[in-house]
């Protein structure tokens, strides 16, 4: 079986912090942002997490070029730090593993904050190291509680409100994982579309106890169409979703045929002659790029 080599070193090792050369310049004002503020703060309540990312020594200056963590080690710096743990880099690589990895979603985050707790971090102090609301922390902590894992699971990968948490306790499994396949759908993962979604979810599919309030505006017939269209909104997404790899491949196929068939004179000078409209509709077909158009 053929080995995959690593970029990087498995275990980080200590480097004095001199002996760290940033590879680019910091951006003018970097010290005062937020972003900055709430790594220092980190570093310094709960120690560094994330290890500096640096290629190999130089042999003639013993210096290592700083491939990704130049906030951190201007913060790790400022707080006096003399030494700081590194991965060193194995490959000659112009990108790191960072570059390459987007940034944390929801879940991941509340999974991180469920271990630090788990380790003795308190949410206070949790909350003063990210410089947010100690109650912020305690809603992310309980971000999963009452939500069932099939959703969850199509969520992990996915930003959203913490709060959407909360509408979601609402309604029962069954229709968490529908109202979670809509959203993602829709790529409108927001708390206004969920409470929509709620507001239009039967009493039935509801937590015994959870029934959303009324919208202003809305009477009860105007609320009973709503959860009528959502429901024929759901089988017809359902409908196209099975169906939408077959609508594909024919498309293609019909694309392809009708590409060649205009490629004869003969048949293009015939149909603008006797059929213009279903000329215009053919060449339509050949330019069409996906079922959206």
């Amino acid at each position: 079986m053929t080995k995959i080599s690593l970029g990087f070193s498995l275990e980080p090792i200590s480097v004095p912090v001199d002996k760290i050369l940033p590879s680019r310049r910091t951006p003018t004002g970097v010290t005062t942002s937020r972003k900055y503020l709430q790594i220092r703060t980190s570093i310094q309540e709960i120690g560094l997490i994330e290890p500096l990312s640096v290629g190999p020594a130089d042999a003639k200056t013993d210096q290592l070029i700083l491939l990704d963590g130049h906030i951190r080690l201007i913060a790790l710096q400022e707080l006096g730090h003399l030494e700081v743990p590194c991965l060193i880099a194995t490959d000659d690589e112009s990108y790191t593993y960072n570059s390459r990895i987007n940034r944390l979603s929801t879940i991941q985050e509340h999974h991180m904050i469920r271990r630090a707790i788990e380790r003795g971090v308190t949410p206070e102090r949790l909350a003063k190291a990210l410089s947010v609301d100690p109650r912020t922390i305690e809603r992310k902590a309980a971000l999963l509680e009452g939500i069932c894992p099939e959703a969850a699971e199509l969520l992990k990968d996915h930003q959203f409100p913490t709060d959407l948490s909360r509408v979601l306790r609402k309604m029962k499994p069954t229709r968490q994982l529908e109202c979670v396949e809509l959203m993602i759908s829709a790529n409108t993962i927001t708390i206004n579309y969920a409470e929509a979604l709620l507001v239009a979810t039967p009493l039935s599919m509801l937590v015994e106890g959870k029934k959303p309030k009324k919208l202003s505006g809305l009477t009860t017939e105007q609320i009973a169409k709503m959860e009528r269209e959502m429901s024929n909104l759901q089988e017809r997404y359902k409908m196209v979703e099975q169906t939408y790899g077959q609508d594909v491949l024919n498309l293609v196929l019909a694309k392809g045929y009708l590409a060649k068939l205009l490629e004869n004179p003969a048949i293009k000078r015939f149909l603008q002659q006797r059929q213009p409209e279903f000329l215009a509709e053919f060449e339509a077909i050949v330019q069409t790029v996906s079922l959206d158009q």
